[in-house]
């Protein structure tokens, strides 16, 4: 979370006062936010969640992705992009990022098989995906395209807003995202159906406030529905958005340009002008130098970075996909001929790219005497180590 202040406690202060807190009281707050994140995002339709794990579960169930489906995934991600396969009854399988350090397009084609039926490209730490290829190889096997773009809210790709690219996208609004209500997501999609499905994954009564819809296709889910404090809070965020975004932006380019002559490496971005700008990276020669240079400048290295790597996962792993054997995917009759088998070692490429990587973040706050500081120590880091 970046910003959060009086205008925030404002907004909720009047929904507190109102009264009306559930979403489908007078008050309306939900229904305000999502039409305008469709607006902004530029897709016909959003539903909130409670989070962005929900909501790419809510998207791949909106898909009709289920038992029987294999759905691809990258080898860098948080977990939760693995795990709403697994809530959707689908099995996950995992492959390689490229030097974007998001999902390899090349990885998805090598991996597309007759029981694949989705893949989730990750916009990792407010890094786009080449979504350019992604949806050619898509195309090619027939795969639908559900965005995970908990991490990069606000980006786009080429002039095209994260989320709107696939068949649906997934957001993430909790603490740590570019925007936040402590908790919270969303599913955006143009496909009127698949939010329809989504709706009734996180809310299965939905139908019912608005009375019996018999074209609606219902079923029974737990519910995870958003709350209108949610709601008021994020349309004061959406607000501030724009602003956050293209400061981050400008920041990323400064430290890439003043950085340049130092010998480090940036990884290659897909689409430098319109991603969210929120963290910069390198990718230095060997791991042993990249934990110098996290060491010098107050970094990360990305393979450190705990349920962010595939090796992490342990449920998945271990093939703990449910709370009861009788539910567990990897133990339906449906899915005996997916690919399961998952060990350490299968993405090798990733974890070396992940453990010679380095980001370091920026902030929508920063003076320009922060972001001279920053060219500087990363700078004399590089000298020490290059």
């Amino acid at each position: 979370m970046y910003i959060m202040g009086k205008r925030e406690a404002e907004a909720v202060r009047k929904v507190i006062e109102s009264g009306k807190l559930f979403r489908y009281n007078i008050g309306r707050q939900c229904e305000r936010f999502e039409k305008r994140w469709a607006d902004h995002v530029g897709v016909r339709h959003a539903t909130l969640t409670s989070s962005g794990s929900t909501a790419l579960t809510a998207a791949l169930i909106g898909l009709g992705v289920g038992p029987g489906d294999e759905v691809i995934v990258p080898a860098v991600t948080y977990m939760a992009t693995a795990v709403a396969v697994l809530a959707a009854g689908a099995i996950p399988v995992m492959v390689d990022i490229d030097d974007t350090i998001t999902i390899d397009p090349k990885a998805i084609d090598a991996a597309a098989g007759p029981r694949t039926r989705a893949v989730i490209p990750v916009h990792m730490w407010g890094l786009s995906c080449d979504m350019d290829a992604i949806m050619k190889v898509a195309k090619k096997h027939g795969l639908l395209v559900i965005e995970d773009a908990c991490q990069a809210v606000g980006g786009a790709y080429k002039g095209r807003m994260l989320g709107s690219i696939g068949h649906a996208g997934a957001f993430s609004f909790n603490y740590f995202k570019n925007i936040s209500c402590g908790e919270g997501g969303a599913v955006v999609s143009n496909n009127k159906k698949a939010i329809r499905r989504a709706l009734c994954y996180t809310d299965c009564c939905n139908f019912y406030w608005h009375g019996r819809d018999k074209a609606l296709e219902h079923f029974a889910a737990a519910g995870a529905r958003a709350s209108e404090i949610m709601g008021a809070i994020l349309s004061v965020q959406l607000s501030r958005l724009p602003g956050m975004i293209k400061r981050m932006r400008a920041e990323k380019k400064k430290i890439l340009q003043g950085t340049k002559t130092s010998g480090l490496q940036p990884i290659r971005a897909t689409s430098l002008d319109h991603e969210c700008g929120t963290t910069v990276m390198y990718t230095l020669p060997q791991a042993r130098q990249a934990g110098r240079f996290a060491e010098g400048t107050g970094g990360t290295v990305v393979g450190k970075t705990g349920r962010h790597i595939y090796t992490e996962w342990d449920q998945i792993l271990d093939h703990k996909g449910a709370h009861h054997p009788a539910l567990n995917p990897y133990l339906l009759k449906e899915n005996k001929g997916c690919r399961m088998t998952y060990t350490k070692d299968m993405c090798a490429k990733s974890l070396d790219v992940a453990n010679r990587t380095v980001m370091v973040t920026t902030h929508p706050e920063h003076t320009a005497a922060d972001v001279k500081a920053i060219i500087t120590t990363l700078n004399a880091a590089a000298a020490a180590i290059l």
